[in-house]
């Protein structure tokens, strides 16, 4: 599965996602500041899901029309050890979790998925 984590994802959660064998395109390594705009059209032309802690991504898909077509995973997460977001990332997909066309929220405890 091809992933693209934003920036602010943190950097032991896609060392962990590219161990596990994930291919993860990181923003704060090869596109630093770009907008959440160009992040979508990035996940567009790769193909890619992108996993945000950014919020603004719902307004996007919902307000502006952008559809990213492997989907967004959106972390809604407090507390969290570095690596957390990645293992709980690999946990998701490794329940076959769909992303397609999806905005998937999940908070740790909750999983909540809208279709676009």
């Amino acid at each position: 599965m091809k992933l693209l984590a934003n920036e602010n994802f943190p950097q032991l959660s896609v060392e962990f996602l590219r161990s596990a064998g994930y291919d993860v395109a990181y923003v704060a390594e090869d596109f630093k500041s770009i907008s959440d705009a160009v992040v979508m059209e990035l996940a567009i032309k790769e193909e890619r899901t992108i996993l945000t802690f950014d919020r603004d991504y719902g307004e996007l898909i919902f307000k502006h029309n952008h559809r990213p077509p492997k989907g967004v995973i959106y972390l809604r997460l407090l507390n969290y050890q570095p690596d957390e977001p990645g293992r709980m990332i690999n946990e998701l997909l490794k329940q076959n979790l769909q992303t397609e066309n999806l905005l998937t929220v999940y908070d740790g405890m909750s999983l909540r998925q809208r279709a676009y």
